[in-house]
């Protein structure tokens, strides 16, 4: 667990990570959860398995919870709960006073050699997440390559995938915080699917211009 600017940032392996201030807590991507928890927002960025996962949701989502989702994932998600909200890039929304933007996140060149076509279409509307809380902006790109649409973000802190094949590689991560200048990047997508722990400390040695932080998995 990390605390930063009186929020506490707790990464749960892959692409899970929570965000908890004055006892509301924020959930990117939940997928194998090992602990039971509630979420006051989730926020999920596509429809791929290791993101959209019901069976983790199911973990932390009650009647008082929010799911704001990447539309593509709507007509998969059937659990109860205070909203259900889908979201496209470029919109906005403000749920318990945080305020969250949907970034494009998409493959610029992982290409899937079965289809030809990029693992993460532009078309298909995926996104990552901009939210501010305590008047710090924190962006999860989600499953993305770098791309012109991260530049002009200027958050505070950077969730950044370095697995390579599906997303970034360590080298493509350390170029994108150089390009969004985050004051601290923060390391995801590995451990679980593919990339390991070697995989972010070669993105901490790459890194010159933030501060890097490698987190324990929860």
């Amino acid at each position: 667990m990390l605390e930063y600017n009186g929020v506490q940032i707790k990464w749960h392996g892959h692409d899970t990570l929570t965000l908890t201030k004055d006892d509301i807590t924020v959930c990117f991507d939940p997928y194998q959860i090992d602990k039971k928890f509630h979420a006051d927002v989730i926020l999920i960025s596509h429809n791929h398995f290791d993101h959209l996962s019901i069976v983790d949701l199911e973990k932390i989502t009650d009647k008082k919870t929010v799911i704001i989702a990447a539309k593509e994932c709507l007509e998969q998600i059937k659990l109860p709960c205070k909203k259900l909200i889908g979201i496209a890039p470029n919109e906005k929304i403000e749920i318990d006073g945080f305020k969250i933007n949907a970034i494009r996140a998409y493959n610029t060149d992982k290409i899937n050699p079965d289809t030809k076509r990029p693992f993460h279409p532009k078309e298909d509307n995926k996104v990552g997440f901009v939210i501010t809380i305590n008047n710090t902006r924190f962006y999860h790109t989600g499953d993305s390559d770098l791309i012109p649409e991260m530049t002009d973000i200027k958050p505070d802190v950077l969730f950044v995938p370095v697995s390579g094949t599906y997303v970034m590689t360590p080298d493509d991560a350390a170029k994108a915080v150089k390009e969004i200048k985050p004051k601290l990047a923060i390391p995801m997508h590995y451990g679980s699917i593919v990339g390991t722990i070697n995989d972010a400390k070669a993105f901490k040695k790459l890194v010159t211009t933030s501060e890097v932080h490698i987190l324990s998995k929860e």
